[in-house]
């Protein structure tokens, strides 16, 4: 089970996304889409600071980490909760463990597998420090009882060489569509299979051409 393309949006706003090392509110080393050392490489600490000179490249590379840190903390939703999961739930609950890794002790978790869903719901504002991520809470918890999704576009903000971002202003928004693709990865593409010489088709193919070429000759 993975989360629904509605909900990974839903993340990826509430994160927004800095493509360079930034320091967050409380002072750890970050990238991108609240990428932090505790989720694996890369180390945020140890990245050129500033923005990137490519920043299309930038962006990329930020979903790239974003796809291995959400498998990550999918996995570790899933290993915890003991009980079946509505699609907007398990959203909701990955959106606040990718926040605040505390999914295993959260109390919200113990009401949930307990079969207390309201209670459930009400335990996410138990994490409720700093007060800047309050907002986020409550909308984690309204996804998580009634399936309310948030909509708009994902900003992209700039960072300094100090690890200060300028939440003034962003320098890009990606449309939904465009965060999607990034957020999925590229597409495999299915591998051409060429008949082998020895096979009906392969024969046939030979024969064709054989054929072909007398015709001309005559």
């Amino acid at each position: 089970m993975r989360m629904t393309d509605r909900g990974l949006l839903a993340l990826v706003r509430h994160e927004g996304l800095v493509p360079g090392p930034y320091l967050d509110v409380k002072q750890v080393w970050t990238f991108g889409i609240g990428h932090t050392a505790a989720a694996g490489p890369p180390n945020p600490a140890a990245m050129p600071r500033g923005m990137p000179a490519d920043l299309d490249a930038g962006i990329s590379e930020a979903f790239r980490v974003f796809r291995a840190d959400l498998a990550h903390y999918e996995a570790a939703v899933l290993r915890v909760v003991k009980v079946p999961l509505a699609p907007h739930e398990l959203d909701a609950l990955v959106s606040f463990h990718y926040n605040t890794g505390g999914i295993a002790k959260a109390a919200l978790t113990r009401h949930l597998n307990a079969g207390n869903r309201v209670a459930a719901a009400d335990a996410f504002l138990n994490w409720r420090r700093p007060a800047s991520i309050i907002p986020r809470r409550k909308a984690e918890r309204d996804l998580f009882r009634h399936g309310r999704y948030p909509g708009g576009t994902i900003p992209v903000w700039s960072v300094d060489h100090t690890g200060r971002v300028d939440f003034s202003r962003p320098i890009r928004r990606l449309t939904e569509d465009e965060a999607l693709a990034l957020a999925r990865g590229p597409s495999p593409t299915p591998p051409v299979r060429k008949p082998a010489p020895d096979t009906p088709t392969g024969w046939l193919a030979r024969l064709v051409a054989f054929f072909s070429t007398l015709i001309r000759r005559a």
